[in-house]
């Protein structure tokens, strides 16, 4: 991994960087992802392009080309509820296999103040990455859809 660049409220990416990191991450979260829309929403929540409590966004590159990004949402809350959540985080198909989700998800663990929760599905090969790293299932989540 060659550079990290850090994106938050005070640090933006412009709409061609934002763009670029939307199209990475619909791309290569595979059948994990979300809508297109979905994640512009949690990566305007991380740099306070609507009303939040912010976060931020770590787009790495490799020889110039996107090789990993995550997002990270601040949740307000402390305690009862961890301070942030893993919203997502995505390596490049090709390059899958070299440490990079590792070093990634590393640095984001450094400089995020509080604890981390973050959801990941049992059939999730990442779900091995974060128990490594020390994240533990402390809860099964259930969810109520009310408009499903």
């Amino acid at each position: 991994m060659e550079k990290i660049i850090l994106f938050n409220e005070e640090n933006k990416p412009n709409s061609t960087q934002k763009n670029e990191i939307i199209d990475f991450l619909y791309e290569h979260l595979d059948e994990f992802g979300d809508a297109r829309e979905d994640i512009e929403k949690a990566i305007n929540y991380a740099i306070k392009d609507t009303e939040s409590y912010g976060g931020f966004i770590l787009q790495a590159f490799e020889n110039e080309r996107t090789s990993s990004v995550l997002v990270l949402n601040k949740t307000g809350m402390k305690g009862y509820i961890p301070e942030n959540i893993l919203v997502y985080i995505a390596t490049h198909k090709e390059l899958r296999g070299k440490g990079i989700g590792k070093r990634i998800m590393s640095k984001a663990m450094e400089i995020t103040e509080g604890d981390i929760a973050l959801h990941v599905e049992a059939n999730n090969p990442a779900k091995f990455l974060y128990e490594k790293l020390g994240f533990r299932n402390k809860y099964l989540e259930m969810r109520y859809l009310k408009h499903a």
